[in-house]
């Protein structure tokens, strides 16, 4: 076994090498962290804050007090002092209201990446750093082979929290070292770090795969690979916030696609996406609804558009819109008007109120497309009026597939418009619809 002196310097020199490959040196920018003060997220802190001092880039760690503890505002704390003792900058988060009677930890990880992600957006970030490790990955696989629907962890991925962390990535660069060998690091460097008692709380699935690959590791322990990222797909194209994808594409690109446009944030359920992905590849004509999604399939062509039933089955009020605010609206466009008093919903049951020109300008779409297309409403005011007439609408699907799908590889790619992300304000006909999802 290398001594602790041999691990600190091939550590550093694997982490620099792996950051540099995906993060920009000297820009204004800062890099986040996810920072819970326990021993993986303390050690890539000293890591990654010798790599931005080095690399000229600011550092910014937040940390979550998710207030299931009696310590944790004093956990926070220290994260806090840490954190500014590295030289990074530091802000604590704070999930608060009701928690969940069940389901906690999923509720805990889903309520942490929001909020993550939600700071490092308003800080300018694009890029969010999460310690994640190797003995992370071999207990989410035995969560998974238990049923666990717990998802694979990738080494580069886009957030999961959405809207919150739309055009923003995770980072995970330490997804091939062992927790024991970031405890060295920082017994070595003399440094603190918290162990968090739920960690051996059996009530818990993640406790429970820690027990249990702790005894098969006895004698010696198999790492499992993650995911590093399986490479740019081109089996799908999108404009307008409607994905086509071909027959025979991955069920990863067929899943992406129904999450993207149906505007959710949850993945398919693995039976009923196989169940898609076979009837697609078998030919069928068919029609299906999925994740708030509608996919069409009919000779060579499969489309996916949002499902305007879904509009009916869990009806929402229209929202508010406010002059310079951009407000994402049902997970797919962001929409920005500089007048008062506009609320947006969708065209479906108001279809047949739109003037003869916004009814033509939504013909190129596909039905379920057009019903599920933003238009404004005003009190006072009879007809709804295509979003795009007094707004600035941007569809965020292309972006997010994009990302979804490993489009990009490089800070420096995120924030700009990828595979045909655009504003949606200008005028479309048929023929200009159809070039840019063939």
């Amino acid at each position: 076994m290398p001594s602790l002196t041999a691990l600190a310097p091939d550590l550093t020199e694997r982490l620099f090498a792996r950051l540099d490959a995906r993060l920009c040196a000297h820009i204004d920018s800062p890099v986040a962290l996810a920072l819970s003060g326990g021993g993986d997220s303390m050690a890539l802190l000293a890591l990654a804050a010798d790599w931005a001092r080095s690399r000229g880039r600011r550092l910014l760690a937040l940390t979550v007090d998710h207030g299931l503890t009696a310590d944790s505002a004093n956990w926070t704390e220290l994260a806090g002092r840490a954190a500014r003792r590295s030289g990074a900058a530091w802000q604590g988060l704070s999930w608060n209201g009701v928690k969940p009677v069940s389901g906690l930890p999923a509720a805990a990880r889903a309520a942490r990446h929001a909020l993550i992600a939600e700071a490092a957006r308003m800080a300018g970030a694009d890029v969010v750093l999460f310690a994640h490790t190797a003995d992370d990955v071999r207990e989410s696989q035995w969560m998974r082979q238990n049923g666990s629907t717990l998802g694979r962890l990738s080494e580069w991925s886009p957030s999961p929290a959405w809207p919150e962390g739309r055009g923003l990535m995770l980072f995970r660069p330490l997804l091939d070292v062992a927790r024991a060998e970031l405890r060295a690091l920082l017994t070595a460097r003399g440094l603190d770090w918290i162990e968090d008692p739920a960690n051996a709380d059996l009530r818990f699935a993640r406790s429970r795969a820690r027990l249990a690959l702790g005894r098969l590791s006895s004698g010696g322990s198999q790492v499992i690979g993650a995911a590093r990222g399986l490479g740019p797909c081109q089996d799908w194209s999108s404009a307008h916030g409607v994905v086509q994808v071909a027959r025979n594409a991955p069920g990863r690109v067929v899943s992406a696609a129904l999450v993207c446009a149906g505007g959710g944030d949850r993945l398919p359920r693995s039976d009923r996406l196989q169940s898609v992905t076979d009837r697609l590849r078998a030919g069928h004509i068919f029609t299906a609804t999925l994740c708030g999604a509608r996919i069409m399939a009919d000779g060579d062509k499969v489309i996916v558009a949002r499902e305007p039933g879904e509009f009916g089955r869990r009806p929402t009020s229209p929202v508010a819109l406010g002059p310079g605010q951009a407000v994402v609206w049902d997970g797919r466009f962001e929409i920005e008007t500089a007048e008062r008093g506009w609320r947006v919903g969708p065209a479906v049951g108001r279809m047949a109120q739109l003037s003869p020109a916004d009814r033509a300008e939504l013909a190129p779409l596909p039905p379920a497309a057009r019903a599920a297309w933003p238009v404004l409403i005003r009190d006072g005011d009879t007809a709804p009026v295509l979003a795009q007439r007094q707004a600035r609408v941007r569809s965020l699907v292309e972006g997010r597939l994009a990302l979804a799908l490993d489009q990009t590889t490089h800070e420096r790619d995120l924030g700009h418009a990828v595979h045909g992300a655009k504003p949606s304000n200008a005028l479309f006909s048929c023929e200009a619809f159809m070039t840019d999802v063939a």
